[in-house]
């Protein structure tokens, strides 16, 4: 049996096929030049039960969180408030939520089996490994066929790969995009050549959100503030604490260091934010920093927060232990084998969990009941969010990555 998430999920009839192709057509006034939408085949449409997929830590393999954010009022302009103001990332926190989209590619609504998938991966990574073995395992499931190309990071290497997907004609496009902002322009052109896209893992800036179906990824925002409650009461919520950034232009870099901060401010105010810097995520710089930090702000410094529990936790626990100071509560968002290790052996007080085979099961979860006619019911499918204790990690073991 089918897994169905929400109401009104329904395959459509094989007359609207023709229909909504004609309307896709017209809506996107496809013409000279132009590649219309691929026509419908006898391809028999099957369908998938994920429900008994597992991840490599036992857990469920496709996920997502049923429950929506509750979206506060826009400011006027978010931009005039401070940053420590949940306000101020407004625009960033609630992405794609209530973005008006350009029409979409019509469903063919014929099957997935044998459709051409093409992801597009921004780095390797752990992670990224766990993230593409999930979503390899819900490919075979439907029968896809999945091709994988990496930009090493660098916006110029996706931008030329979104080229060669748009010449080689997959059926669907999912994009872990290099940068928040530059990855729109590459959306834009990937919806001019009407090759549907979903995008995900990292945010799509607002500007970009118009031209994908939907975002699949980690809540950042509210996972981190999850764990903002979780570090206030681990600091009996006064003491001043810093901020180890996730890798620049990425949207990690902004979310998981402002929905701490600004929730900090609201729910721990004796709680003082002393310095934020990047370390690339690298072991040997994050050892730098913290060593600063220590020497800089001595017993003033009580916590240490990182936008990853893996190369940059090992370069935080390895200052805290050369300064002797076992007093640095310290959290992180997790979570690799490296970062459930520490907490196990209390060495780090929190991290939060994320799925990464899940990450990427997810989006190819829905361009598989895409295939088979499914309409796509939500602009943003989030991930559920928790945080892991030393009393809770030992159950989401053994790790992913």
């Amino acid at each position: 049996m089918q897994t169905v998430w929400g109401s009104g999920w329904r395959g459509q009839r094989a007359s609207r096929i023709v229909i909504g192709a004609m309307l896709c057509a017209w809506l996107t006034g496809c013409g000279k030049g132009e590649a219309a939408p691929k026509a419908a085949t006898n391809t028999p449409i099957v369908a998938v039960d994920t429900d008994a997929l597992r991840s490599t830590d036992g857990q469920t393999l496709v996920v997502v969180d049923t429950v929506s954010p509750t979206i506060p009022p826009r400011p006027a302009d978010p931009a005039a408030l401070p940053e420590d103001s949940a306000g101020h990332w407004w625009d960033l926190e609630y992405a794609g939520w209530l973005d008006k989209k350009l029409p979409m590619p019509v469903s063919p609504a014929n099957g997935a089996r044998g459709k051409k998938v093409i992801c597009l991966r921004f780095m390797d990574h752990p992670y990224l490994t766990a993230y593409s073995r999930g979503m390899q395992q819900v490919a075979d499931a439907y029968g896809i066929e999945l091709k994988t190309l990496v930009a090493n990071n660098d916006i110029n290497i996706q931008s030329q790969q979104v080229d060669q997907a748009i010449n080689e004609r997959p059926d669907l496009v999912i994009i872990l995009p290099v940068d928040a902002q530059a990855v729109a322009p590459l959306l834009r052109k990937l919806h001019q050549a009407q090759i549907p896209v979903i995008a995900s893992n990292l945010l799509v800036a607002p500007e970009g959100m118009k031209y994908v179906l939907t975002w699949t990824g980690p809540d950042d925002w509210g996972g981190f503030r999850m764990l903002a409650a979780e570090f206030a009461k681990q600091m009996n919520y006064e003491g001043g604490y810093t901020v180890v950034r996730h890798m620049p232009g990425s949207s990690p870099f902004v979310s998981r260091t402002f929905s701490l901060v600004t929730e900090l401010r609201r729910i721990a105010p004796k709680m003082r934010l002393l310095d934020m810097q990047t370390t690339n995520l690298q072991a040997e710089k994050s050892l730098q920093v913290v060593s600063d930090w220590i020497t800089r702000f001595g017993p003033d410094l009580r916590g240490v927060v990182s936008g990853d529990d893996s190369g940059a936790q090992i370069g935080i626990n390895q200052a805290v232990r050369n300064a002797g100071r076992t007093d640095i509560v310290r959290v992180a968002a997790g979570n690799s084998k490296v970062g459930m290790d520490f907490v196990l052996a209390g060495d780090v007080a929190a991290i939060t969990y994320q799925t990464a085979e899940g990450d990427g099961a997810l989006p190819m979860k829905l361009a598989g009941d895409w295939f088979n006619g499914v309409p796509i019911a939500r602009p943003v499918y989030y991930l559920p969010k928790r945080v892991m204790t030393t009393s809770t990690v030992k159950s989401f073991m053994p790790a992913q990555w």
